[in-house]
């Protein structure tokens, strides 16, 4: 799967998310997923977030997914 279809899923499921993803094998990606919607929620409920995005292509297409899930404010505080 190419990384940008993967970015794609993300930001249909949390729309106005800044999302990049990486991958150099396009199995195993690398995420960074800035969105309002994870203000006051804790890093779990955040990924949690992100895989519901990617429903059943997590452990098929995709088979590791890391994720960095900011708050715009915690992004710009990087």
């Amino acid at each position: 799967m190419h990384p940008e279809k993967v970015a794609e899923l993300i930001r249909a499921g949390l729309p106005g998310a800044l999302v990049v993803v990486q991958s150099e094998d396009q199995t195993h990606f690398a995420t960074r997923v800035v969105s309002e919607a994870f203000v006051g929620k804790r890093s779990i409920a955040r990924h949690q977030m992100v895989y519901r995005t990617l429903g059943e292509l997590v452990g098929r297409e995709i088979h590791a997914l890391s994720i960095e899930a900011l708050t715009p404010e915690e992004a710009g505080a990087r």
